[in-house]
């Protein structure tokens, strides 16, 4: 399949995967739509993509939900259409649930959980309308279980498999596509910028993010895993084989989860 000529949006492109996604898409002839907060990040990414002009720089807080129909209107306008929606904003913790206040939860839903289910609400009709287009949404290996202090977390990306399930059922048959994508141990600043229970960044690179897949690798196998129209893929190392201990040893799993602490 080729995507020359495609039109992409991702949230959460100014560092991770997002960007990454953006620079490999470029590459394949994409242009991409480059939403985050801090512009002259955004900026500095649409330089590195290959031919720069062709992308746009879209500044966005996605929780800020009556700012999602302009934004989607400005991409429209520049473009017509939008054929990948990739939710890749989010943010993780590192705090245990009885000490981690309220707001915090609060804080990781509205970003990780109803910012991507707005922002796909937004534009989900005119893909429907066209009969083509796939929604791509970043869940986690803790999609799939929970952890030792990623409680909100696991919740947070629990909630989206529930509803991106649904969803999938839902328009079966429109021509429109639902991804979820759930990565393990990535070399990112995940772990830097997460919550600890009073909201204030953890500022620390745990070892298994520091050792784990480098992010350009976890794009690539996201795009083969869009061009092949998959439902739910897993982009891990080792660990996910818990998720299969889960499913088919639930108390082994339980017994190793205590000790591991995972993205």
């Amino acid at each position: 399949m080729s995507l020359k000529g495609k039109v992409a949006w991702i949230t959460g492109a100014s560092s991770g995967i997002g960007r990454e996604l953006a620079l490999a898409l470029s590459q394949r002839g994409v242009c991409v739509v480059l939403s985050a907060r801090r512009r002259e990040v955004l900026r500095e990414v649409q330089q590195s993509c290959d031919r720069p002009d062709a992308h746009l720089v879209l500044p966005l807080d996605v929780t800020n939900e009556d700012s999602l129909p302009l934004a989607a209107q400005q991409v429209y306008d520049r473009y017509s259409q939008v054929d990948f929606l990739m939710n890749m904003a989010g943010i993780t913790q590192r705090g245990m649930a009885m000490d981690t206040i309220m707001e915090v939860d609060r804080r990781i839903m509205e970003l990780n959980f109803f910012a991507t289910v707005a922002l796909t609400k937004t534009v989900l009709p005119k893909m429907v309308q066209r009969g083509t287009g796939q929604i791509v949404v970043c869940s986690s290996l803790l999609g799939k279980f929970g952890a030792a202090t990623r409680s909100g977390y696991a919740a947070s990306k629990h909630a989206l498999h529930g509803f991106f399930d649904s969803l999938r059922a839902e328009i079966h048959g429109s021509g429109v596509l639902v991804t979820i994508v759930c990565p393990g141990f990535t070399r990112t600043n995940a772990s830097i910028n997460a919550l600890t229970p009073d909201g204030t960044p953890f500022g620390n690179m745990d070892q298994n993010i520091g050792d784990g897949m480098q992010p350009e690798i976890s794009a690539q196998r996201i795009i083969r895993s869009i061009l092949r129209g998959k439902s739910e893929v897993y982009i891990a190392g080792k660990e996910r084989m818990a998720v299969y201990l889960k499913r088919f040893a639930p108390g082994i799993f339980e017994r190793v989860i205590r000790r591991v602490a995972l993205k």
